[in-house]
């Protein structure tokens, strides 16, 4: 009777991680699209120059935006399976795909007043846990140059 009540617990706390960590996934991937339609006029690249425009460059400056974002037990669960028989682990696929999409909004909230943002860079690292070595977290680092244009007044 024991080892039904504690497997019934286990069950119920897998149970609740994996609709609790959907719902999480599901409103962050929300507010990532809605933040990013914003940004659209904006333009970013990993190019080195500016991009189409003739006015004299104001200013530039570094800028950066980062996050680290945890795995959820019940992916970590999953990615451990998907590790034994081999294939896509698309558990760790949304969670990088998040991570790196929030870094660049990030990135992109910290100028609001900047034209453009040239030689755009991406950093991806995992953060490890436990004796296993098991990814705990993922941090992305974006960073790349504001560009200011003059305004046609100076």
């Amino acid at each position: 009777m024991e080892a039904l009540i504690q497997l019934g617990v286990l069950l119920v706390l897998v149970s609740l991680g994996f609709f609790v960590g959907r719902i999480a996934e599901k409103r962050h991937y929300s507010s990532i699209i809605r933040r990013e339609q914003e940004q659209l006029g904006r333009p970013t690249t990993a190019a080195r120059t500016v991009m189409g425009d003739d006015r004299p460059v104001g200013r530039s400056e570094l800028v950066m935006g980062s996050v680290v974002i945890s795995v959820d037990y019940f992916k970590r669960l999953l990615a451990g399976l998907r590790n034994i028989f081999g294939g896509r682990v698309q558990a760790y696929e949304t969670l990088v795909d998040r991570a790196r999409r929030e870094a660049m909004l990030r990135l992109l909230e910290s100028c609001p007043e900047a034209d453009q943002i040239i030689n755009l860079r991406l950093e991806t690292s995992s953060i490890f846990k436990g004796r296993q070595k098991q990814v705990g977290s993922v941090e992305v680092l974006a960073y790349g140059t504001a560009v200011y244009f003059q305004s046609p007044l100076q």
